[in-house]
Parts: structure tokens; sequence; C-alpha cells
């Protein structure tokens, strides 16, 4: 995937990758701190972090931390136009998540690993109840 430009893809497309990207750094976690879980408590248990709501609990707090250019893609992101409704979250909710996930969409196909370990840590750290 190195022959593409973040910058040049639709927040959405973003979003769809970044989506991916957290689910999966999610898992690995949960794996790590539960290792002896089974996989349907482990789906629960990531349900809760990777869900609209958790996500956006945890961009409130992600926001303070962003510079202007990941602050511009966040917002792409969070005012993208989804054919998608929500069904678990209001749609504020569900926007910021949106954002969310085009950020960490973004960090992770510009190759910026370390950002993105650190965004996606204090997301972890705030989205579950």
């Amino acid at each position: 995937m190195s022959k593409i430009k973040p910058s040049l893809l639709s927040p959405l497309v973003l979003a769809y990758i970044g989506d991916g990207v957290y689910e999966l750094y999610v898992r690995g976690r949960l794996i790590e701190e539960h290792p002896d879980m089974p996989p349907h408590k482990l789906h629960i248990l990531s349900s809760a972090h990777v869900k609209a709501k958790a996500q956006s609990r945890s961009m409130v707090i992600i926001e303070t931390m962003l510079n202007e250019e990941e602050l511009t893609i966040y917002k792409r992101g969070r005012n993208a136009k989804s054919a998608t409704v929500p069904k678990n979250a209001d749609v504020t909710e569900y926007r910021r998540a949106t954002g969310f996930e085009a950020l960490v969409g973004y960090l992770y196909l510009s190759g910026r690993n370390d950002r993105l370990t650190e965004i996606m840590e204090t997301a972890y750290n705030h989205s579950a109840n």
C-alpha cells in the first residue's frame, strides 16, 4: 500500500481502513491482558472499546493531543456524510467516531506508527466503562 497517498483518499475510505486497524489493535491488547479468556468473552470486551460511543468518548481526550494536520483529518472524517445510520449511538457520537477512525486510517497509511500507537493507546485507555 506504499503507493497510496492517504491525503487523496476520501475520509470515509480512511475511516474504513481505520476501523479495521483499531479493531485489530484492541483484539491484540485484550489477548495480551486476558490470554485464557474464551473468544466470545473477548468479543464482548472488544465491542465495548470499538463501538461508536466508546470511540467518541476517547476522541474528546485525543482531540486535545492533535496537531493541525491530524485535526484537519479528524474533522474531515467527522464531517463526512455517511449513508450508514448509527444503531447504538447518536449522530454526534457516530460522527466523532468516524473522525477517529479516519485519523487512525490516515496515520496507518502514512506509516506514522509511533503516533498511531500513541493515539490508539489513548483511545483504548479511555474507551471502555
